[in-house]
């Protein structure tokens, strides 16, 4: 039996503690998000590299070093902004298989699948010698992209107990953060080696995805997925050995109920979308992934380095804005890993969503008043404004970033679990897609203007979190319907007894 490395508690009312197993079994799971962060991080840096340029993009590097600088309208190319924004389409795809894998193979097995996918990608990346080669690693890539995110917070979910599911499953977004800080001090030393350094930098990809593969081998499977693929006392041991205590009877005819349920259902993708009752939750699991990707911090991410620079750092201002807003963003995601079972998913989406439209508003109007086309802004102004961007990205990510994982992990019933998180998953990556493919242009066409349209955004995204979002921390994944939704104002009226009765799908 696992060791207890904390006082038993009875959240949820089934008897659990938090095991070094399940701590351990998350934090290897969430070597999935690092394997995602890198990749992120990664891509920018090496896509500005001359030396990678002139290996596939050479047109476009002549085009970077002709362009005449505007602190609104950077170098732009379509072809280059697909070769990253394509990861996020072949993700789309798998994450789609994924869901199948998840129910048929286990989640465990998923991540082993994300592992290989993103191996076989890192080497025809690191070694390509021809943009085919470089566009199938892309490809392997987002298939390791598609099966990490889709099976890592399922399992983390599943896993953990429900007084502390919150806090280890923002451990996959933390991993994210630090994952893009080690990628951007990475890109800053490669650029220096040439004409290799893109190489090293791509290269790198692979020690989160073999720790991933390796350290898999380690953890159990989830008791939910053992029991719903008919391995009933591997299901029960695994829950004793996860809980940390013996009494754990009346957990396992919960999940148990919801496999047999589950069974009935022979199409969930199909019973997902006609069913009233599982409107609420595929409505509210991937709105979140889109609003998370309509915060606009990928504006504030790119933009830092033009701001830094107005500063007179030079040529280290993408390093230093990089390492700066890439460090708030992991300590600050740490506010969400011990606070998120505390104060509630509800009560940080909220308070961040005012955070960070105060921040947006405050940045869009001082660019406006004091930014011009090739101007620098006043130091003072500079100044506030880096400080604003510090704000807005510690908002970002004790909130929306790691909630907006979290919460459409743990939402769904079983019988449309992988189903219903699917959606919610390749939402974020065709919204990722969208952002990164047309984000440059917006920026040249917008401005600073592009500061308000995302503070619009999170107008309706913070109106979203107080009205229709309604709370699930503490509550058990397979309670959610009985104990959240079937109680909340408005979602409890797609919640009628025939609804219950009905033949399945």
């Amino acid at each position: 039996m696992a060791n207890h490395i904390v006082a038993p508690s009875s959240g949820g009312n089934f008897p659990a503690m938090l095991t070094k197993q399940v701590v351990l079994c998350s934090l290897i799971a969430a070597f999935g998000g690092l394997m995602f962060g890198y990749d992120i991080g990664i891509s920018g840096g090496v896509t500005s590299m001359d030396d990678f340029l002139l290996e596939f993009f050479p047109s476009g590097e002549e085009a970077k070093h002709r362009a005449k600088e505007n602190n609104y309208c950077k170098y732009d190319n379509q072809l280059l902004q697909l070769f990253t924004s394509s990861l996020y389409l072949a993700a789309v795809v798998c994450s789609w298989a994924a869901a199948f894998c998840c129910k048929r193979f286990g989640r465990k097995r998923t991540m082993q699948m994300a592992a290989a996918f993103f191996l076989v990608g890192v080497v025809l990346n690191a070694a390509s010698v021809n943009l085919y080669m470089l566009i199938a690693g892309r490809i392997c890539l987002g298939a390791g992209i598609g099966f990490g995110n889709q099976a890592v917070p399922l399992f983390i979910s599943e896993i953990a107990p429900a007084q502390y599911r919150g806090g280890l499953n923002v451990c996959f977004q933390m991993l994210i953060t630090i994952g893009i800080l080690i990628a951007n001090v990475v890109n800053y030393f490669t650029s220096k080696i040439h004409p290799n350094g893109w190489r090293i930098s791509l290269g790198g990809a692979g020690f989160p995805a073999i720790f991933l593969g390796l350290g898999s081998l380690l953890i159990v499977e989830t008791p939910t997925s053992l029991i719903e693929r008919g391995k009933t006392e591997e299901g029960l041991k695994a829950l004793k050995t996860t809980r940390g205590v013996e009494d754990v009877q009346k957990e396992y005819e919960e999940i148990v109920k919801a496999t047999e349920t589950a069974k009935k259902i022979k199409h969930p993708f199909r019973n997902l979308i006609i069913k009233r009752s599982s409107w609420p939750q595929l409505f509210c699991g991937t709105i979140l992934q889109v609003f998370q990707q309509f915060t606009g911090i990928n504006v504030i991410m790119f933009y830092a380095p033009v701001l830094f620079q107005t500063m007179g750092l030079g040529a280290d201002a993408s390093l230093l804005s990089a390492v700066v807003t890439g460090s708030i963003n992991s300590v600050s995601t740490l506010v969400a890993v011990f606070g998120v079972d505390k104060f509630g998913r509800r009560k940080l989406l909220i308070q961040a969503a005012v955070q960070m439209l105060i921040s947006q508003v405050l940045v869009g109007t001082i660019l406006t008043q004091h930014l011009k086309t090739t101007n620098a802004i006043p130091l003072p102004y500079a100044y506030l404004t880096v400080f604003l961007i510090c704000v807005f990205v510690m908002g970002f990510a004790w909130s929306w970033g790691p909630l907006g994982w979290l919460i459409p992990s743990e939402i769904f019933p079983l019988e449309t679990r992988p189903a219903g998180f699917f959606f919610a998953v390749s939402s974020n990556m065709i919204c990722t897609f969208i952002i990164a493919q047309a984000f440059l242009t917006m920026l040249c066409q917008m401005r600073s203007g592009i500061f308000f349209f995302f503070a619009a955004w999170i107008v309706v995204m913070g109106s979203f979190a107080v009205f229709l979002l309604p709370e699930t921390k503490g509550v058990p994944i397979d309670e959610m319907n009985e104990q959240v939704w079937k109680k909340h104002w408005f979602w409890h009226r797609f919640f009628k007894p025939e609804d219950e009765e009905q033949a399945k799908c």
